[in-house]
C-alpha cells in the first residue's frame, strides 16, 4: 500500500469551507481513479466522490453542488473543496484509489462543522 498523505483535523463553523487535500504520488500517470469517503460516528464508511486521471467526476447526491473534487497532477495531489458545510458533514473524510496497480489509502482527516 502507498500512503496517501492528507491534511490533519480541520474545523469550521457552518457554512463555511474547507479544502482537504490527498497526495498519491503516480497517481496519474498510473491511471488511477481518486476516490473521497467519509464515516460518520458508528457508521460505516461511505463514498462520496471520485476523480479519474482523465479528470472525469462524480459526487454523491448529499454532497453534489457543495463539493467539488480536483487534481493537480504535476504535484500528484487531489482536492476536495467543501463548501457551505453543515455540522451533519462532521465526519472522518479520507481518500483512497481504484484501478489496476492503485493502492493508495489515506488514514483519514476528522472533519468538524460547528452550528
Amino acid at each position: 500500500q502507498v500512503q496517501a498523505a492528507e491534511s490533519g483535523e480541520r474545523s469550521v463553523q457552518t457554512g463555511g469551507s474547507l479544502t482537504l487535500s490527498c497526495a498519491a504520488p503516480g497517481f496519474a500517470s498510473k491511471g488511477c481513479a481518486i476516490l473521497w469517503y467519509r464515516q460518520f460516528t458508528g457508521k460505516q464508511r461511505e463514498w462520496i466522490s471520485s476523480i479519474t486521471a482523465a479528470g472525469d467526476t462524480n459526487y454523491h447526491d448529499s454532497v453534489k453542488g457543495r463539493f467539488a473534487v480536483s487534481t493537480d497532477t504535476a504535484k500528484d495531489t487531489v482536492y476536495l473543496q467543501m463548501n457551505s458545510l453543515k455540522p451533519e458533514d462532521t465526519a472522518i473524510y479520507s481518500c483512497g484509489s481504484f484501478g489496476i496497480g492503485c493502492d493508495y489509502w489515506g488514514q483519514g482527516t476528522q472533519v468538524t462543522v460547528s452550528s
